[in-house]
């Protein structure tokens, strides 16, 4: 779980302040955030998968944060009251996991002129744990995003434990079958890369024309895009640089390949992340860090449940050093690269 521990260890690190980087370089300090045009929520840290570079350190044990149907039905609410918010982003630990799932997607796809589902894979094709999960999806135009560490068996498992990467073949399989990632069906399924260490991704584009050969190539599996991510040295990852003595080492690289020009697409500016709990924030790993939203003129904590759009809308965003993993290189947010 993340800790304060993370964000002293970041401050503590001889690189130069982030937020100096953006008053020197870009001229917007602080950042202000436009009106929200995705709400992302976050519906626990419950999975049944513990992997090692996960940023929210979720797993089977993380049960004691589960957001309520009440919160749930906070958030359609604030959609439904929010001309700005065209898109839900559900989120988790694995989401079709919580046993609310269902019921808030089919009310989500109501409000929402976009509903998207970020998943593990693993659990699409399990009858067992979700039945016809797939094609409840599919019946609604739900959009996937699924993490895949990489297009072979040995790094995957490596990242996400014995035997995922077969889950979620299979899981691909099942979901082409239904018109998933396939050309002409309107059903999205894409993929999410993130390095397997402590190192940067290569291109957006490079990297999904080597996805898209080779799972064609070795499982015979089809996709729609591939969106990569910079991992954020927070929760597991932050654990793993520190374990293996490559926190300064991946700050100073993330620090040295900041790139004023990503700043303009930081999901941030956009994109108000929802607790399990209903506290607002700026983002997915403000969140996991503790970085509540900052309402103007005020002392207490932004929820879903007092939303206001026109009071967020201009606020100040929170940045810190773990900021650099967003602006380095061609730029990192839950639709990949910025620039």
């Amino acid at each position: 779980m993340a800790s304060n521990g993370e964000i002293s260890g970041l401050e503590a690190l001889a690189i130069e302040p982030f937020d100096e980087r953006l008053k020197c370089e870009v001229g917007l300090y602080p950042l202000k955030a436009s009106a929200p045009s995705t709400l992302q929520v976050d519906l626990g840290s419950f999975c049944n998968l513990k992997c090692r570079h996960c940023h929210v350190s979720a797993g089977p044990d993380r049960t004691d944060k589960v957001m309520t149907r009440s919160t749930m039905e906070s958030c359609l609410e604030a959609v439904a009251g929010n001309a700005s918010i065209s898109t839900i982003d559900i989120t988790g630990g694995a989401p079709e996991m919580h046993p609310d799932f269902k019921w808030f997607v089919a009310e989500a796809v109501k409000v929402a002129k976009k509903v998207m589902v970020r998943t593990n894979l693993t659990l699409m094709n399990n009858k067992a744990a979700c039945d016809d999960i797939g094609e409840f999806l599919a019946a609604r135009k739900v959009e996937l995003v699924a993490s895949l560490p990489y297009y072979r068996r040995e790094e995957t498992d490596r990242m996400r434990g014995e035997g995922v990467f077969k889950a979620v073949m299979e899981s691909m399989k099942y979901l082409n079958s239904i018109g998933y990632g396939m050309d002409g069906s309107g059903l999205k399924l894409n993929l999410v890369y993130n390095p397997t260490g402590a190192f940067m991704a290569p291109s957006q584009s490079a990297i999904e024309a080597d996805f898209r050969r080779e799972l064609t190539r070795r499982e015979g599996v089809s996709f729609n895009n591939l969106f990569v991510i910079t991992n954020m040295p927070i929760g597991r990852f932050f654990d793993f640089l520190v374990e293996s003595d490559n926190l300064m080492p991946y700050m100073e690289r993330l620090a040295s390949a900041f790139n004023p020009d990503s700043v303009e697409g930081l999901m941030c500016r956009t994109t108000l992340s929802v607790a399990s709990d209903g506290t607002l924030y700026d983002c997915d790993f403000n969140r996991v860090l503790g970085l509540k939203s900052l309402l103007p003129d005020s002392t207490t904590d932004a929820t879903i449940e007092s939303f206001d759009g026109d009071t967020l809308d201009g606020r100040d965003i929170l940045t810190a050093q773990h900021c650099y993993g967003c602006t380095a290189g061609a730029g990192s947010s839950c639709a990949g690269e910025t620039t």
